[in-house]
């Protein structure tokens, strides 16, 4: 069978892009369908504000009986590279039959794409940056993602390395039982408690956006230094929060202050993915009904993103935010918890959570290759 390339022009082409998956994953239990809505959306120049720093193109893999078997989205991320005075190009989106011819006409016109534009490395995948789902999964695929995390099948990996790719970071995701609280946090935290330098509260729903700026802040100041992060504007934070507000339970997003300002946060969001699966990429007829039905018997929550401010990290801040959230899994009889994603050499992040329980179930990686001009 021969293969051609095809940029995404129309909405058509765009379609066919987004409903790709439905073809490759066919009726495997693990996959979870994204809301075709949403993927329309966050593909929108005009509605996503990630794109207004960055250039995004979407290319088709085709038959020659014109069935699309195979996508990918290069991205120039104008803030990545400036930041880090870099030369970068990411892929990300990357979805295609096993086949290496298939395949290696993606990855082959994204190395064209990269030296059109002068960039000399070629990293990912990431969708559509490191501050959305990032990385192939490479071990863990017995177990059905969590919201936010990515999957994908097993060959991709052979695909992406028989091309030239190589690893550049892991990143692992860790799950835990929630049986009850350790002792030594109970210990922890009742130290913290008597020393009363700072104080511990929920998210307070009635001043969303006031709260989300708060957390915007930290957000970006905690996480500055981790590998391949790069800020997020006020706008795309936004944009994100947003997207999940329809499921935020606010009992778990806690919000460190001292004195009154806020110094640390931690999102904890509900495992949604079991009610995605059902609904098959569809809010309608009855899907947001089906949605709302099932919200309150999900059993399993992700730890999202939890950060301090550096001159407050001394503190103990962390410890309670911890303690926090494990406090109202207990109280909600909540027995899993999925903390990712962490990379795979933090261990300031992964000590703590190892000695909560968390034990590695899943490991997804961003590979690299360079671009020779």
């Amino acid at each position: 069978m021969a293969f051609s390339i095809k940029e995404v022009k129309t909405p058509a082409d765009k379609k066919q892009f987004i409903r790709l998956p439905w073809k490759v994953y066919g009726d495997s239990s693990i996959w979870v369908p994204p809301l075709i809505s949403e993927r329309k959306k966050f593909l929108d120049p005009t509605v996503n504000p990630f794109f207004k720093d960055s250039k995004v193109d979407l290319f088709l893999v085709v038959s020659n009986n014109r069935t699309v078997v195979g996508r990918v989205a290069l991205i120039e991320n104008c803030a990545h590279n400036k930041k880090l005075s870099q030369r970068v190009g990411f892929f990300g989106m990357f979805e295609v039959i096993n086949n290496k011819q298939a395949s290696n006409l993606l990855l082959g016109e994204a190395e064209k794409w990269c030296q059109e534009k002068q960039l000399n490395k070629l990293v990912g995948p990431v969708n559509l940056s490191t501050n959305h789902e990032c990385g192939l999964l490479v071990d863990g695929f017995d177990i059905p993602p969590v919201i936010g995390m990515p999957y994908n099948p097993p060959y991709y990996s052979n695909l992406l390395e028989g091309w030239g790719l190589e690893k550049l970071k892991d990143l692992v995701s860790l799950r835990m039982e929630l049986p009850k609280i350790p002792e030594y946090l109970e210990s922890a935290m009742s130290r913290i408690k008597k020393r009363g330098r700072f104080t511990i509260r929920p998210f307070r729903l009635s001043n969303f956006y006031e709260e989300i700026e708060a957390i915007w802040h930290i957000y970006n100041e905690s996480w500055v230094d981790n590998w391949g992060f790069i800020p997020m504007s006020r706008e795309e934070f936004l944009y994100s929060a947003n997207e999940m507000r329809s499921f935020f339970q606010p009992g778990y997003c806690f919000i460190a202050e001292v004195n009154g300002e806020p110094v640390g946060f931690s999102l904890t969001l509900p495992d949604i993915n079991v009610v995605l699966k059902e609904m098959n990429g569809r809010i309608f007829p009855f899907g947001w009904a089906k949605f709302f039905w099932n919200k309150n018997k999900i059993k399993l929550y992700r730890v999202v993103a939890l950060g301090v401010k550096k001159q407050y990290r001394r503190l103990g801040v962390d410890v309670a935010l911890y303690y926090e959230t494990y406090k109202k899994f207990v109280e909600n009889k909540i027995k899993w918890c999925d903390m990712s994603w962490m990379l795979e050499d933090n261990k300031d992040i992964l000590s703590p959570v190892s000695r909560l329980g968390g034990v590695i179930y899943k490991r997804h990686r961003i590979y690299e290759r360079d671009i020779i001009s």
